[in-house]
């Protein structure tokens, strides 16, 4: 038996297997609850990655929308300002073709049929064709019922007896100034003479 209990055979043995076998599932369980713990751990922080996750694709996809509106905002910003440039520069044909319409009404009657003055009188009708490439049209009065969205009346006259056609009240007779209209609105009124 001494030879038993040297080699760790017998009962002392035993206790020393066991006391060792304990000591390893002890260790077993104490790397079992680390285990655990480390699994938990992934666990939060994969739910914390994927909260964050969710926070930085919902701050991106605001961000890309501002972005899209903002985008759009300048593009609209942009047409305006094209198009108020349009207006801008069709106002300045326009006074230009004033200027023709004046000139075409104070042309002495022997002076109509020159070829010079209908060449000048040519370049009006291009300024006028020009125009209407940019939607410009113009508001047709004469004979018309007077509208205040479309005439601005300047004066009230007189009905003549002597007209060849009796004009009622309201009906527009002379056209001072002609008015304008771009794409359907208006950007200058008619002025007019306007029967009483």
């Amino acid at each position: 038996m001494k030879g038993d209990h040297k080699s760790g055979k017998g009962f002392k043995g035993d206790i020393l297997r066991q006391g060792s076998l304990r000591q390893t599932q002890g260790e077993a369980g104490q790397e079992g609850c680390k285990g655990e713990k480390e699994a938990h751990e992934l666990e939060k922080k994969l739910e914390e990655c994927g909260k964050q996750k969710e926070e930085y694709l919902k701050g991106w996809q605001r961000e890309r929308a501002d972005f899209l509106n903002y985008k759009k905002e300048e593009v609209e910003k942009i047409s305006e300002m094209v198009k108020y440039a349009e207006v801008s520069f069709i106002f300045k044909i326009i006074s230009i073709l004033d200027n023709f319409y004046l000139a075409e009404k104070q042309l002495p009657e022997e002076l109509k049929g020159n070829d010079n003055v209908k060449g000048l009188m040519q370049i009006g009708k291009q300024l006028e064709d020009s125009l209407k490439k940019y939607g410009v049209e113009q508001i047709e009065c004469l004979n018309h019922k007077f509208d205040p969205q479309f005439h601005e009346a300047l004066e009230m006259v007189e009905a003549h007896e002597g007209d060849k056609e009796k004009k009622d009240s309201g009906i527009i007779i002379e056209e001072v100034k002609k008015g304008y209209l771009m794409d359907g609105k208006i950007i200058r009124p008619s002025q007019v003479k306007v029967v009483k």
